[in-house]
């Protein structure tokens, strides 16, 4: 018998949690040099360029799949929450927290997930996701909670990223409904979407467009840790459902919690 961990849908949950949890850190480097709401634009326009670009190749031209119309209300809510949403609290949460204590607070989404997957749309329970997402959470708030000791943390850090965890689970949710559809359709059409809105958003409210150097590193980190990471999160909840999915996923916290406190060691050492 196989085991469960070579199983398509679980590495592909497993695979868009490590790329997800490595895009918090690395997003995090470019707080500072842009505001949250322009980053967040820039993250989701990479992914729906990027996934464009290959959806393009793939298919030889540009080709509308089969995507039934009553499915476009669950879509267009995915996008709006999980887009546009989520990603502006989450650099807002960026910008008054530490990466490491962050990417362990995104344990929640998970939890959220399950919860409303259970709750409002009927998914089945299972007692040993129930016990591994409350140790999972429990270990998270731990370890969060001795992390925050810098003058760089505030209650809106924690609060703004909740608020991203609960964006996303309802996205995670609204994806289930469509995630029959082309995988590669339903994230790049989301990034193009959440991306164009918030980098014009941006721009009407900043007035500004940022230099060209941090452009790219943004559009990349975007294209890996939410295009590619979306395409493997949808092909998961075929197989999984949004509760199990959930669960494989919130490995990436402590993905992104582990990368943070390597860069912040390279910086360490780099500095001395």
């Amino acid at each position: 018998m196989k085991m469960v961990f070579t199983h398509p849908a679980v590495l592909a949950a497993l695979g868009a949690a490590a790329l997800f949890g490595a895009s918090t850190p690395l997003a995090k480097q470019l707080v500072g040099d842009l505001p949250a709401f322009l980053l967040a634009g820039l993250l989701y326009l990479g992914s729906g360029i990027g996934l464009t670009l290959m959806r393009l190749v793939r298919d030889r031209g540009w080709k509308l799949p089969q995507f039934p119309r009553t499915e476009w209300l669950w879509f267009g809510g995915a996008i709006f929450f999980g887009g546009v949403a989520g990603p502006v609290l989450l650099m807002l949460g960026l910008t008054h927290t530490t990466a490491a204590t962050a990417s362990l607070l995104l344990n929640l989404e998970a939890v959220l997930t399950a919860v409303l997957a259970w709750i409002a749309f009927r998914e089945n329970a299972d007692r040993r996701i129930v016990m591994g997402m409350l140790m999972i959470v429990a270990g998270g708030v731990t370890l969060s909670w001795s992390a925050n000791t810098t003058t760089e943390e505030s209650w809106l850090g924690p609060l703004a990223i909740a608020g991203a965890c609960l964006c996303w689970a309802i996205d995670n949710n609204l994806t289930r409904k469509v995630s029959a559809s082309d995988a590669l359709f339903i994230a790049s059409v989301k990034g193009l979407s959440a991306g164009t809105f918030n980098t014009i958003l941006a721009v009407l409210l900043y007035s500004s467009f940022p230099a060209a150097h941090t452009i790219a590193p943004a559009m990349l980190i975007g294209f890996f840790g939410y295009g590619l990471s979306l395409v493997l999160f949808v092909l998961a909840l075929r197989g999984l459902g949004a509760a199990r999915t959930g669960a494989y996923f919130s490995t990436a916290p402590f993905i992104g919690a582990a990368i943070a406190i390597f860069l912040q060691s390279l910086v360490v050492l780099c500095g001395t």
